[in-house]
């Protein structure tokens, strides 16, 4: 049930708003927790919050803020219960205290966020779970806000390489058939007027121009087709694993996006391993949430390989995905009991590899744009003055 509440605070400024609780005790009971001293509460309808996709960023602002207030021995439910407070989206909001409510029903930590896997993953789950058997909770969490915050900078970084080339060959494109559709036509009136034979590049031109005026509508529903089969093909697994590889090995984007596979694997791996989850499941949670099939393949082989007595590194090496390097390190770890040590080096290592290969991609994607649109408008251009270059000729 939701409370509406007027209460004043320690330095006397009276504060309004509302509260959860299954009763009106129990709201004066949470109220009081915040050092609220209630002058006036009531039940109010509650506030209907329909369930909806979290941002990961306020996953990763939970996490840091939860971190600070268990380690400075703020008891869970009363923590959950501040942060829900803050919690400006409806959507984790709701999550947050359906949280909770379930802890205070006798539920574990981990058992609750598994509850919601639109907010809290498998691998975020998995270490919640080995902190609270382990005692460690928030040096968990700590650990946990740092993992979501170097994961989200390494999304950020990619994010922020793919979206210029997207935008501006988006704007390209559609420039161009803004071109071809109705500024050529215009053209191909005049030159009609000449009575003269145009050059093969302008008539290449207006012959393009004239087959998307006249095909273009009945291309529409053929190409929706097209991209609606593709996305339900994609969504198999023989199509995931298919466009997984060939964006493994794409000549510029490839380079990075593997780099990006090895950064997360790596410090997902290590964060699991030094937070006492076993290998094993370390290693099936860090396949699950690794967003890449191929990768995910060559994880699940080194897990059989660990079931049946073998080491990590030998079936990441027969993948042949991983660099010679890491292969070596992972080697290196495991022979000296430090794995999760190795493997947090070599997220390091190619974090700020990500870092170069993203600031080499900007500065390389530049010229390449400019190149491109260069080219596609200069040669619709120049077509169209040609004729004007022989005008004298074409009316004698």
């Amino acid at each position: 049930m939701q409370f509406a509440y007027k209460a004043k605070e320690a330095g006397g400024k009276v504060k309004e708003g509302q509260v959860e609780a299954p009763d009106q005790k129990a709201a004066m009971a949470r109220l009081r927790e915040q050092k609220l001293s209630v002058i006036e509460i009531k039940q109010s309808a509650a506030k209907k919050i329909k369930k909806g996709k979290v941002d990961s960023k306020d996953v990763v602002m939970f996490s840091r803020q939860l971190s600070t207030l268990v380690s400075a021995g703020v008891p869970i439910v009363q923590g959950l219960n501040i942060l829900e407070a803050q919690a400006e989206s409806p959507a984790f909001k709701y999550v947050v205290g359906a949280l909770r409510t379930d802890i205070e029903a006798g539920l574990s930590i981990a058992d609750a966020m598994g509850k919601h896997p639109q907010a809290f993953t498998e691998l975020y789950v998995a270490m919640i779970k080995a902190g609270e058997v382990g005692g460690i909770l928030d040096t968990i969490l700590e650990r946990l806000s740092g993992f979501l915050e170097s994961a989200e900078q390494l999304r950020a970084k990619v994010k922020s390489a793919l979206m210029y080339p997207t935008v501006v060959f988006s704007a390209a494109g559609i420039i161009t058939i803004f071109l071809i559709v109705f500024v050529i036509p215009i053209f191909k009136d005049i030159f009609g007027s000449f009575g003269a034979e145009l050059p093969m590049l302008t008539r290449v031109i207006i012959g393009i121009s004239d087959f998307l005026r006249a095909k273009l509508l009945y291309m529409l529903p053929f190409i929706g087709g097209g991209v609606w089969l593709f996305k339900k093909w994609s969504k198999t697994a023989k199509g995931q694993e298919k466009i997984d590889e060939i964006t493994l090995k794409l000549p510029v984007f490839g380079i990075l996006l593997k780099k990006v596979a090895i950064a997360k694997f790596t410090r997902t791996l290590g964060t699991l391993i030094k937070s006492g989850v076993p290998i094993l499941q370390g290693l099936e949670t860090v396949a699950k949430t690794s967003g890449n099939k191929v990768i995910e393949r060559a994880i699940n082989s080194s897990r059989d390989s660990i079931k049946e007595g073998g080491r990590i590194s030998d079936p990441l090496k027969k993948a042949n995905i991983f660099p010679p390097m890491v292969i070596q390190m992972i080697s290196v770890g495991e022979e000296t009991g430090g794995l999760d040590n190795m493997l947090n080096k070599i997220a390091d290592f190619y974090d700020q590899e990500v870092d170069t290969a993203v600031k080499g991609l900007t500065s390389m994607i530049e010229p390449i744009i400019i190149i491109v649109l260069g080219f596609v408008v200069g040669t619709i251009v120049i077509a169209m003055f040609m004729p004007m270059f022989a005008l004298g000729d074409m009316v004698g």
